[in-house]
């Protein structure tokens, strides 16, 4: 029996998935007693490192932890799980963690894009037991914006490098952590469990690993779901947004079946977008917190979830809040929210106001999950002028001139699934949110969307140069080559892709074949 600490924060979901698909069972912690009782306790702390201290505190757990660690017996710690072995954060000032390790954590100092998203590979520092029968080469998912920094490095397990080389890994006798998620690693991270969970007591293996790791480039597969004239939820793909043909909505595959299929297939993150209004139905009812949880059992790569994350009243009265919609969301096996429409509201209040309320999604959900949680999904379309001087917004020279050879255009955001055009720009947008808290920008594009002609290059870039947190790529990709043009003509960090892969026109596989040898790529 595998004793898990879940302190009320974030997908533990998958990771007692994770365990259980290697045949071992889960109990979850309810006491400071059942974590002294434990054989082999795991930890996988997700969000924000001061509210988890708090929670840990007011649960009891702190003392029982910090004599459990003590103790030396076995104990796997996961991104938060690792920055809470140490005395302080740069995150919440002030917030004492546990002090089993002297250290800190401090947030990147980069030029790159923050939080650190994606795949990215480890230099080995000391033989581990968790390394045992792995090639070396293998790369992990990794979603943080704070990183750890012993006072020496005798317990340093592995490095990673992004920007700088940094801590991602650390091991103590039976003391073992990492800043990347085994869970949401694929095949190679349920490695990594299976032999923390079997190999207690074994010699330590030393593994060869390259000298420096690289951010792979990630390929993600989109999965728009909504009711269907039947009533029942289907995976669909709209062209420029319309999802019905011949007043029929299209039906490409139920959506836990494709999710797995992409999993299999190599996708490095799979985004579901409900476009099915739900507000009618009680939170516990709704029917995407099924899909996520049936996903989650057998898919073991990053899930996000967009649709929905907003205040709203049910049929029977009850008012929800967007963050209780998103914990929701988080507890069936998200890693990840997106926010649409609702952000445009936001942002256009924000600009109304000059500052923030300090309550809207963004904000709270962000405070309690960290940025790396919210999503921002944006659907802009082209609006042409003849000059930069003609409209308020942020223009570009554009090599793609407008209907009467119009040489400037700016992206109009939009809302309710692009049927409704917005006075606030794109470019915009992305700014205020990533101020708001957001760390991560989908930039759809309304133009491209089911044209097969490729990526929006000159919009990427546009709202790519103006924040500093990764930007994915959608909308527009026909074939292999467009996902080699949107990595080596923009700084984009993943690109995704819906009707093509749903249709088999390009395979997941096919693109990263392609790419292999151009581009990092997760193999």
């Amino acid at each position: 029996m595998i004793a898990l600490l879940d302190y009320g924060a974030g997908n533990v979901r998958s990771v007692i998935n994770a365990i259980e698909s290697l045949g071992e069972k889960v109990s979850v912690v309810g006491s400071g007693e059942d974590i002294m009782a434990a054989e082999k306790l795991v930890f996988p702390g997700v969000g924000n490192f001061g509210s988890m201290m708090e929670i840990l505190h007011s649960k009891g757990y702190v003392e029982p932890l910090k004599a459990y660690l003590q103790s030396d017996r076995p104990f796997l710690g996961i991104c938060l799980g690792l920055q809470a072995l140490f005395e302080e954060t740069e995150e919440a000032p002030g917030i004492q963690g546990l002090g089993i390790i002297p250290g800190r954590v401090k947030r990147f100092d980069i030029n790159l894009a923050v939080p650190h998203i994606g795949w990215n590979g480890i230099n080995v520092k000391q033989p581990s037991r968790i390394f045992k029968d792995l090639d070396g080469d293998e790369k992990f998912y990794f979603v943080h914006s704070y990183h750890v920094v012993p006072e020496d490095d005798t317990s340093v397990l592995t490095t990673t490098d992004y920007g700088y080389a940094f801590v991602s890994g650390m091991q103590r006798g039976n003391i073992i952590a990492t800043q990347f998620h085994p869970e949401k690693s694929g095949a190679a991270g349920l490695h990594i469990l299976r032999n923390f969970l079997e190999t207690a007591g074994e010699p330590s293996d030393a593994v060869q690993t390259p000298k420096g790791t690289r951010l792979a480039k990630r390929i993600i597969a989109c999965l728009d779901v909504r009711s269907n004239d039947q009533g029942d939820l289907v995976v669909t793909k709209g062209d420029q947004y319309d999802v019905r043909e011949k007043g029929v909505v299209r039906n490409l595959g139920g959506p836990v079946d494709l999710a797995r299929r992409y999993y299999e297939e190599g996708a490095d993150e799979i985004t579901f977008l409900n476009i099915t209004g739900f507000r009618d139905f009680p939170l516990e009812d709704m029917p995407m917190l099924e899909v996520l949880r049936e996903t989650s059992k057998n898919v073991f790569v990053p899930l996000t979830i967009g649709g929905g994350i907003r205040d709203y009243v049910d049929k029977d009265g009850r008012q929800y809040t967007a963050l209780e919609v998103a914990t929701e969301y988080f507890r069936s096996g998200a890693d990840k929210i997106s926010i649409g429409s609702d952000a445009v509201l936001v942002v256009e209040d924000y600009l109304k106001r000059g500052k923030p309320t300090g309550r809207s999604a963004i904000e709270e959900i962000s405070r309690v999950y960290g940025a790396q949680a919210v999503v921002i999904s944006i659907d802009p379309r082209r609006v042409y002028v003849k000059s930069p001087d003609d409209v308020d917004y942020r223009v570009i020279e554009t090599s793609i001139p407008g209907p009467d050879g119009e040489g400037y255009c700016w992206y109009q955001c939009t809302i309710k699934g692009g049927r409704e055009g917005r006075e606030v720009d794109a470019v915009t947008l992305a700014q205020v949110c990533e101020r708001l808290g957001a760390g991560e920008i989908l930039l759809n594009c309304i133009d491209r969307d089911g044209t097969n002609m490729g990526f929006d290059i000159e919009l990427i870039n546009a709202v790519k140069e103006a924040v500093t947190i990764p930007v994915i790529a959608s909308s527009g990709a026909g074939c292999e080559a467009h996902f080699h043009d949107v990595f080596t003509k923009t700084e984009a960090e993943s690109a995704l892709a819906a009707g093509i892969f749903h249709r088999r026109e390009v395979p997941i596989g096919a693109v990263k074949q392609y790419l292999k040898g151009k581009v990092e790529i997760r193999n």
